[in-house]
């Protein structure tokens, strides 16, 4: 597997990016065709946050597509977290996968929780703008944006998408309406859809 480490508003020590290539790049033996994996490391420059070092993991290839994010005080431990989501969810993907191969096909396979199936995947173009602003200098500013095609999908299958991600929301096209619309998950753990008034 052919890892990447990049980081933000943090140093990653050479030892660190070792480490994290081996531990990441174990992870292939889960799914085969499992060759790509970007990692990044940003610091929280926030005294307060207990937990400001963040790793952020994506693997891909074959069309799949696993995603965690994790915080730790530190940088190793933060790795270990990430490679340890990552083993449930390429375990959840690789039984998926075995079921489908035993059992009949019919219609569009349900997605697996972290994972993208190929007609799920959308281009994604993701741009970090300057480093933040020290606390308590004006408003809060917009650091990252995100472009992606829209998919037509129904509410519930957008609420699944929503949880593969571990997003708190999900923009998408209502194919019951033909519409923009977006499902959010509510503070009482329920699933919201905001939907374009015709």
């Amino acid at each position: 597997m052919e890892v990447t480490v990049s980081a933000r508003h943090t140093e990653v020590p050479e030892r660190l990016r070792l480490l994290t290539e081996e531990k990441i790049g174990r992870l292939d033996r889960f799914v085969d065709g499992m060759d790509r994996a970007e990692v990044h490391f940003s610091t929280h420059r926030n005294p307060r946050i207990a937990e400001p070092e963040m790793c952020e993991v994506t693997l891909e290839g074959h069309g799949h597509h696993v995603r965690a994010k994790v915080a730790a005080a530190d940088g190793y431990v933060a790795v270990d977290k990430a490679v340890a989501k990552l083993e449930h969810q390429l375990s959840k993907l690789k039984t998926k996968l075995q079921r489908q191969r035993r059992g009949p096909g019919r219609g569009r396979a349900a997605p697996v929780d972290g994972a993208l199936l190929p007609d799920d995947m959308a281009a994604v173009a993701t741009t970090d703008s300057p480093p933040e602003a020290p606390e308590g200098q004006g408003p809060p500013r917009i650091v990252k944006v995100k472009r992606f095609a829209t998919m037509g999908l129904t509410a519930d299958e957008a609420a699944q998408r929503m949880d593969l991600m571990g997003h708190g929301f999900f923009f998408f096209t209502n194919l019951d309406t033909g519409r923009a619309a977006v499902v959010y998950r509510r503070d009482d753990g329920d699933i919201g859809l905001i939907d374009e008034d015709g």
